[in-house]
């Protein structure tokens, strides 16, 4: 019997916004603004202006290197907060923010969230948290490429995506969402040549099973292995 590991449906995580004591504040604050499929919500050179809540639909935080690569260092799914917080007003996003579905998104002024700070300190507690999570998982990103080179950070992803997107069967993880060749690169920093080689060798393996962007994990530990997993909370080890 299959024993299904999704969150609400879609995701097998809590948001990032869970611990939070005080979400009603953030959500006092918001102004909701609906975007369409494909839509930037900010582009990296933007000034930071606003923190975003997800309230439907998945968005994605990426960076475009020099060479006009781009690289996907995370995800966002509803209940998630995210952007890119400052108190100095003219720092400007190192990141950009795209919808991959039809979004309903809550904007908060960082302003609102900077005058409520030394006046609760429960509030400034859960924020810091989030603030301390929000680096942590892309210090974790960039260790898994620069340190565990392609095939650990490619072992990572595939981790995190069972973590998103996996449904148990058996001693199998089914990852119920597609990935293409690019996609996976996008995320490792690669090129679809090199992903493809992985993939081909830990089918290989007998480690992981690839086929029409599928995925299903075969051997979890040996996985983990490859990329030296600490075992991370969920709340980190996700897409």
């Amino acid at each position: 019997m299959e024993q299904a590991l999704l969150y609400k449906g879609n995701t097998t995580f809590e948001p990032n916004t869970s611990g939070f004591e005080h979400l009603h504040l953030l959500k006092g604050w918001m102004h909701e603004k609906r975007y369409a499929k494909k839509s930037a919500i900010y582009c990296e050179g933007d000034v930071c202006e606003y923190l975003y809540y997800v309230i439907e639909g998945t968005v994605k935080l990426s960076k475009v290197t020099d060479d006009g690569k781009e690289f996907i260092l995370q995800y966002f799914y509803p209940g998630d907060l995210f952007g890119e917080f400052n108190n100095d007003q003219e720092t400007l996003t190192a990141f950009s923010a795209e919808t991959l579905a039809t979004c309903r998104i809550g904007r908060i002024k960082q302003s609102d969230i900077l005058e409520h700070l030394p006046l609760d300190g429960v509030f400034a507690m859960d924020f810091s948290q989030w603030l301390s999570q929000s680096q942590r998982f892309i210090q974790l990103k960039l260790r898994d490429i620069l340190f565990h080179g392609k095939n650990g950070a490619l072992a990572s992803t595939i981790i995190r995506a069972a973590h998103t997107y996996g449904i148990r069967s058996g001693n199998t993880i089914v990852i119920s969402k597609k990935f293409t060749n690019y996609e996976l690169a996008n995320m490792i920093g690669a090129t679809r040549e090199t992903v493809n080689r992985m993939l081909v060798q830990l089918d290989k393996e007998g480690i992981l099973h690839y086929a029409n962007g599928r995925m299903t994990i075969l051997n979890l530990e040996a996985l983990k292995k490859i990329c030296h997993c600490e075992g991370c909370p969920l709340s980190i080890c996700r897409l």
